[in-house]
C-alpha cells in the first residue's frame, strides 16, 4: 500500500513530536517555510498538518500559525504479544445482543437526531420503487435463482475491477447482507468442531457466528494499524489444525487497520500452501478517504479466497442485500443459500442495480467518504479537547470505527449498565475477544456527527474514566 506524501509528511512531524525535537506549546515553521523545506505543495503541507491537528499532536491558533499541544498524545493502542492459547468455543456475552437490540452498534446515542436529509437515499428509494411497479405480477409468483440477479452481480464485479480485482459477476451469490455471507462462507468450509483463526481484536459479528456454529477460535493478536501479518497465521496453522481465518484486510473494525499490499500476498499463499480457507470481510472496503485498496481476493488464484460484503456501511443498513464470490466453494454456498433463504427479493435487486448502473453509487461513495473523514476529525479533535487523561487511540484512514486503549484498571465493561441509565450506548472492548482480552479497550464510531448530544455523551464518559462520576 503506497502512502500519499502528505501522510509520509505527518509521519516525519510525528516523529519530531514524539522524539522531543518539536516541544509542546513549540511554535511549528510556517506553511511556507515547511513547503520550501520538503519541496511539496503548500496544500500538501496543510493536509499533514490536518491529519496531526485530528490526532492532537498539533492545534492550531488564530493569526499566530501551528504550535505542538501541551499535551502530547502517547500513540496508538499496544498490541498483545502472540499468546500460546489453544482453540476454544466461543461464548459470547449478553452484551453483543442488547447492543444490536438498542441499535446501537456504532451510535453512542442511538435515539439522537440523525443527518438528513440525504439525497442518494432517495434517488435509491425511486429506483426500488420503479423496480418494484415493473412486472409486479411475475415478482409475486416467481423466485429468483439462488445465485441472485445477474444484473446486479455483474454490477458488484465492475466495482471490483475498479479495485484491481478481477471477479466475474459468475463468480458472485447475492446474500441477505455481509452477516449472511460470513455465515454461509463458515458453512461452507467448515464443520463443527474445526478450528478458525480470527484477528484479536476480533469483529464480534464472526465470534456470533462461530459460537452459532459450534467452531474453536484461536485468536491471533494483530497490530492496530498495519493488522494480521503472515508470519503470525503461520505461526499459528503450524501449532493447530487450522482450517480457515476469518480476516478483514481494509479498514477493519475495531481497529481501522488496513494490511499492506504485500502481506496481502502473502497470506493468500499461505492459503495456498497449507490448503487454507481465507474468508475476507470486505464491508469497509469501498471506505477509504484516499485510496480504495484491494481486497485479498484480488491476489487469489486458487480459489482459497471467499470474499464477504454488502453495502450496509457504505449505503444503507436498510437494504439487506450482501455478496459472497465463493471462489472454489461458490457452488457449495449457493446450495447452502438455497437451503436456508432460498432467494433475494427481485425489487431491491433490481433497485439496487440500476442504482448502481447509473453512477449514482460511485458518487455517493466519493461524498461519503470525505463526509465521514471529516467526522472522525471532529471525533478526534472532541476526545482531544474532553478527554484530559491518558489514553491511546487509531487513527484509521478509512471505515466509521477507532479504538481505544485506556488505562488497565478500567474496565469499560462495568460502565456498560450505569451508562445506559443516561441513554450512552458504548462499545466495551471485551466484545472484540472471546478470552478476556482488552477489557480497559473501547470502540468509538464517527458514523455520526460529534455534535450535540454526541458531543455531550464523549464530555460524560470523560467525567466516568477520570473518575470524576
Amino acid at each position: 500500500m503506497t502512502s500519499f506524501i502528505y501522510e509520509q509528511l505527518a509521519q516525519h512531524f510525528s516523529e519530531q513530536i514524539h522524539t522531543g525535537l518539536w516541544r509542546p506549546q513549540q511554535r511549528l515553521p510556517s506553511i511556507r517555510q515547511l513547503s520550501e523545506q520538503f519541496g511539496v505543495a503548500k496544500i500538501t503541507v496543510q493536509h499533514a498538518l490536518h491529519k496531526l491537528e485530528a490526532s492532537g499532536l498539533v492545534e492550531a491558533r488564530p493569526r499566530s500559525g501551528y504550535f505542538v499541544s501541551q499535551r502530547t498524545v502517547p500513540g496508538v493502542p499496544s498490541t498483545r504479544r502472540l499468546l500460546n492459547t489453544q482453540p476454544s468455543l466461543v461464548n459470547m456475552p449478553l452484551i453483543f445482543q442488547d447492543i444490536m437490540a438498542r441499535s446501537a452498534a456504532f451510535d453512542l446515542c442511538p435515539g439522537a437526531p440523525v443527518h438528513e436529509p440525504v439525497n442518494h437515499l432517495l434517488q435509491l428509494n425511486r429506483h426500488i420503487g420503479r423496480a418494484m411497479r415493473q412486472h409486479p405480477y411475475n415478482k409475486a409468483v416467481y423466485y429468483t435463482g439462488p445465485q441472485g440477479n445477474p444484473a446486479l452481480r455483474e454490477q458488484i464485479a465492475l466495482l471490483y475491477r475498479g479495485r484491481n480485482c478481477a471477479l466475474d459477476a459468475a463468480a458472485l451469490c447475492i446474500t441477505a447482507g455481509c452477516q449472511n455471507s460470513l455465515f454461509l462462507a463458515l458453512m461452507s468450509c467448515c464443520e463443527p468442531g474445526d478450528t478458525v483463526a480470527v484477528e484479536s481484536p476480533a469483529f464480534y459479528g464472526v465470534l456470533q457466528l462461530l459460537q452459532q456454529l459450534r467452531l474453536k477460535v484461536v485468536e491471533i493478536p494483530v497490530s492496530p494499524t498495519l493488522g494480521l501479518k503472515a508470519a503470525d497465521l503461520e505461526a499459528v496453522i503450524r501449532k493447530w489444525p487450522v482450517k480457515a481465518c476469518v480476516v478483514t484486510a481494509s479498514f477493519a473494525t475495531p481497529t481501522g487497520a488496513s494490511i499492506p499490499g504485500e502481506e496481502k500476498r502473502q497470506l493468500v499463499a499461505l492459503a495456498d500452501k497449507y490448503e487454507l480457507t481465507l474468508i475476507e470481510d470486505d464491508i469497509y472496503g469501498d471506505l477509504g478517504f484516499h485510496f480504495r485498496p484491494e481486497p485479498l481476493k484480488a491476489f487469489d488464484k486458487n480459489g482459497n479466497v471467499i470474499l464477504c460484503s454488502s453495502i450496509s456501511k457504505s449505503l444503507s443498513r436498510d437494504l439487506r442485500l450482501g455478496w459472497v464470490a465463493g471462489g472454489r466453494h461458490h457452488d457449495k454456498i449457493v446450495h447452502l443459500k438455497l437451503i436456508n433463504q432460498l432467494a433475494s427479493g427481485q425489487a431491491m435487486q433490481e433497485g439496487l442495480a440500476s442504482f448502481m448502473a447509473e453512477g449514482h453509487y460511485k458518487r455517493h461513495l466519493l461524498q461519503y467518504r470525505q463526509q465521514l473523514k471529516r467526522q472522525r476529525d471532529d471525533l478526534l479533535k472532541a476526545l482531544n479537547e474532553l478527554w484530559q487523561f491518558p489514553f491511546r487511540y487509531t487513527v484509521p484512514e478509512g471505515g466509521i470505527a477507532l479504538w481505544l486503549e485506556l488505562q488497565k484498571q478500567q474496565d469499560t465493561s462495568r460502565y456498560y449498565q450505569p451508562l445506559l441509565k443516561e441513554n450512552i450506548v458504548i462499545t466495551p472492548g471485551a466484545l472484540f475477544s472471546t478470552q478476556g482480552h482488552f477489557n480497559h479497550y473501547l470502540r468509538l464510531s464517527f458514523a455520526h456527527p460529534a455534535t450535540g448530544p454526541r458531543r455531550q455523551a464523549l464530555a460524560r464518559l470523560a467525567e466516568i474514566f477520570a473518575g470524576r462520576g
